[in-house]
């Protein structure tokens, strides 16, 4: 087969579904010795994204997520003698016959309205279309099929349920290395923090980790920093707000967008990981985490506990108090750290990139068959 893959966002979003689509491709160049796939590259994207016999570029003139994509992206994709598209980010093209797969990773833009843009919620809400317009589905947790059965009224035989995981690159390594790295890049934190990773926005729900860090200290006398690495997203402003007006400006450490290698020292030095998340189709930086063998706490929404399994402590993701009494059992109790740790890092062992590249060939086959 020539499968083309749509990877224009991979050029404006590196993390989320950048990352899915190069861990993805990654994989598959290592196992499939029998298609070939053209990487339908953003026109300033020159570079080959994945470099592999088996793969090339062709450049795609039309803008992501544009207001008026589909018909160009339609003819410009019609063009390319494909067998198959694959779209990873939701929307494929809409106007050709070439048979197709999206993936979708949630549809928090249909549950939770209030947390995406106006400009998000236009080109998402093509999603309904996309769904009868694809010949399959890969939803990336049981969570999000059941989403998309439910909301979207997609036939269960269509949709295949293929996880993600954590990148080999996310991994335990020694206290001194992590400090190193983190002393290269300019970032000084005390030995033992709570840590953030994600892109700060409202569905992350920060709001309640905050409100709860603050009894944290307020109660149960901690010291420890929030640190919070993550680029700065729709609304983050009012995050900024939340902590001056709990007096914690001196508490919480905003890192913005951080490299991949400085996320994996501070997962390592990090005394515990919060993601209070509304809602996750998936949910990767728990599991990156409890690969690095940190101990978790995260909501008990959305696909979280289907990811986490009883390596992490669950939580709701509004209930304030109950989010401040799990950070201080961890923080409290070196067993808890350590059970929890050994079991993030056997259950981060059952997710692996070649499982997801083998089931992602079985789907591509079934969707051409």
């Amino acid at each position: 087969m020539r499968i083309g893959v749509d990877v224009r966002v991979f050029y404006h979003r590196t993390a989320g579904i950048g990352s899915y689509t190069i861990q993805l491709l990654t994989a598959l160049s290592k196992i499939d010795e029998e298609n070939d796939y053209l990487l339908l590259q953003h026109r300033r994207q020159v570079e080959l994204l994945i470099k592999s016999p088996r793969f090339s570029r062709a450049t795609l003139f039309t803008p992501s997520h544009h207001r008026f994509e589909q018909w160009p992206l339609s003819f410009e994709t019609a063009l390319l003698n494909l067998d198959l598209i694959h779209s990873p980010d939701f929307i494929p093209p809409l106007h050709n016959r070439v048979p197709s797969v999206i993936t979708i990773h949630d549809l928090a833009f249909l549950l939770y309205p209030k947390f995406v843009t106006a400009d998000s919620a236009r080109y998402y809400g093509q999603v309904e279309v996309a769904v009868k317009r694809a010949n399959r589905i890969i939803a990336v947790s049981q969570s999000t099929k059941n989403d998309i059965i439910r909301l979207l009224g997609a036939p269960e035989g269509k949709i295949d349920v293929i996880y993600e995981a954590a990148a080999p690159f996310y991994r335990p390594i020694s206290r001194e290395r992590a400090q190193q790295s983190l002393q290269s890049a300019d970032i000084h934190l005390p030995d033992q923090f709570i840590l953030f990773v994600g892109t700060i926005e409202p569905r992350k729900n920060l709001t309640t980790l905050i409100h709860a860090y603050r009894i944290l200290k307020d109660h149960y006398h901690h010291d420890l920093p929030l640190v919070l690495a993550g680029a700065p997203g729709w609304l983050s402003d009012d995050v900024h707000e939340i902590v001056e007006e709990l007096g914690l400006k001196r508490d919480v450490y905003f890192l913005g967008k951080t490299a991949d290698e400085h996320i994996l020292a501070l997962y390592n030095l990090a005394t515990v990981l919060a993601h209070p998340a509304h809602y996750e189709g998936f949910g990767l930086p728990p599991l990156e985490a409890m690969a690095c063998a940190t101990p978790v706490v995260c909501s008990d929404a959305g696909s979280l506990p289907e990811v986490v399994g009883d390596a992490a402590i669950l939580v709701p993701p509004k209930d304030v108090e109950a989010w401040a009494v799990a950070l201080h059992r961890i923080i409290d109790d070196e067993r808890l750290q350590d059970d929890l740790g050994q079991k993030g890092v056997a259950r981060a062992k059952t997710f692996s990139w070649e499982k997801a590249a083998r089931s992602t060939l079985e789907t591509y086959r079934k969707a051409v068959a």
